[in-house]
């Protein structure tokens, strides 16, 4: 692994280089994407079963394009109940998580006749797109459909992919089942978003669209945004590693390589102040690509986006892990916890060295979809907050408005509105 000492100009050349991930840069596809979501737009399931049928080689139809209750009891036949069970105690780590997040409504009064407030109220339709292509994801499933379920969304609509039998993976469907899908439709890629972006005679419109998936997926969400709501237009994965010479080399190669394996596209990144320690986990980094399954993507993803920065001291080194906002963030170093609230920039912080990466992913219970290509910035993890929207409330009496209507309509008419200066006048003559 690539060992760079870290200054400006280093820094300035790793944030570019990253920034060359984000699906913003992937302009080429973006006519075809929107041609996609154009023709389903206007052609409902018969563009969507076409698509289906040249992507997927699926004969889809209006017949068989929703997933069965048969088919649902067929992959709980097809997975091995251990894995239920282990998907069944995860669900009920990440419900209880989101259970905290849930918000009421409020309201405040006053004794001179004034009421404010905002009501929360859930969302009525979501959609869920879950990827079917390189991998499967159940994870994935119970991170976009539990806390819409917490936050009381009224029906949840799932898509993805089949194979060319019209099967879709017995895994995705039985987390989808025990989070609490209302339907699941089979559809992938940006004709998947357009059907819940816009509705066809067999897939019904939803509010808001979530979800990861790839290039085209997330162009397509790009291109509906606005008809809907959406989460992110997320980005390959990455993990940034803030360690010092009091942590294990070996756990954090092993934890570098964790998001590496995604895809080639995928950011490890390590800082330290200590050169020795930069050098030990370089080597074992190499001993673990040469033994792992997916060696090859590994390998790609960190001779493209795979780095060890050396930095003079921790402070620099926060500046940095501060600067690149990284999706995933471990601190293992002999003061983790102050270090932490130093950190203003991280989708999920993971601290200590028995706090990996893949415990978020899969079991502690806050939400794996975060933001991505440095958007930590200013986005947050997914959560129950997706899945509401808030109304403001607003009650006078007349005994209220009548000592403050004179300044409401001098302020109405410095903006020239007249309309609105007589809208309270005539309550008052």
């Amino acid at each position: 692994m690539r060992i760079v000492k870290l200054t400006q100009e280093t820094k300035k050349n790793l944030l570019n280089d990253l920034l060359k991930r984000s699906p913003n840069n992937y302009t080429e596809y973006q006519d075809t994407v929107q041609e996609i979501v154009d023709n389903v737009r206007e052609n409902g399931d018969k563009a969507l079963f076409e698509y289906t049928k040249k992507f997927d080689k699926a004969d889809i139809n209006a017949s068989n394009v929703k997933v069965t209750d048969a088919e649902i009891e067929e992959a709980y036949k097809e997975v091995d109940p251990h894995l239920v069970e282990v998907i069944r105690k995860a669900l009920v780590n990440i419900r209880e998580f989101h259970e905290l997040q849930k918000q009421n409504s409020w309201f405040t009064t006053k004794e001179n006749g004034t009421m404010l407030g905002q009501k929360v109220t859930p969302l009525n339709y979501v959609g869920v797109y879950v990827p079917g292509g390189k991998a499967v994801y159940p994870s994935s499933v119970l991170m976009n459909i539990v806390p819409a379920k917490v936050a009381g969304v009224n029906h949840i609509v799932m898509t993805t992919p089949c194979n060319a039998e019209g099967k879709v993976y017995p895994t995705t469907l039985v987390a989808a089942k025990e989070a609490g899908v209302d339907e699941i439709y089979k559809a992938g890629g940006a004709q998947a978003i357009a059907a819940l972006a816009f509705g066809t005679e067999s897939v019904p419109k939803v509010d808001k669209i979530v979800g990861p998936g790839n290039i085209f997926v997330a162009l397509a969400k790009r291109a509906v945004y606005g008809y809907v709501s959406i989460d992110s237009i997320a980005g390959p994965s990455e993990i940034m590693v803030l360690a010092d010479d009091s942590a294990n080399p070996r756990y954090i190669a092993a934890d570098l390589l964790s998001q590496a394996e995604h895809d080639e596209l995928a950011s490890a990144i390590l800082v330290t102040d200590s050169e020795e320690f930069a050098a030990k986990v370089s080597e074992e980094v190499d001993g673990f690509v040469k033994e792992l399954s997916r060696k090859e993507i590994i390998q790609k993803s960190l001779d493209n986006y795979g780095y060890i920065l050396v930095c003079d001291n921790m402070n620099e080194a926060v500046e940095a892990v501060n600067d690149i906002a990284s999706e995933h963030l471990e601190i293992v170093t002999r003061n983790p916890f102050e270090l932490m609230m130093k950190v203003r920039n991280a989708g999920a912080i993971f601290i200590g060295e028995y706090s990996s990466e893949p415990l978020g992913d899969y079991f502690a219970g806050p939400n794996h979809v975060l933001p991505t290509n440095g958007t930590a910035k200013f986005f947050s993890p997914l959560s129950v907050d997706d899945f509401i929207k808030k109304s403001s409330i607003i009650y006078y009496s007349k005994e209220a408005l009548e000592p403050i209507h004179k300044d409401i309509i001098d302020f109405a008419t410095s903006e020239q509105l007249t309309a609105h200066a007589n809208s309270i006048r005539v309550r008052f003559e």
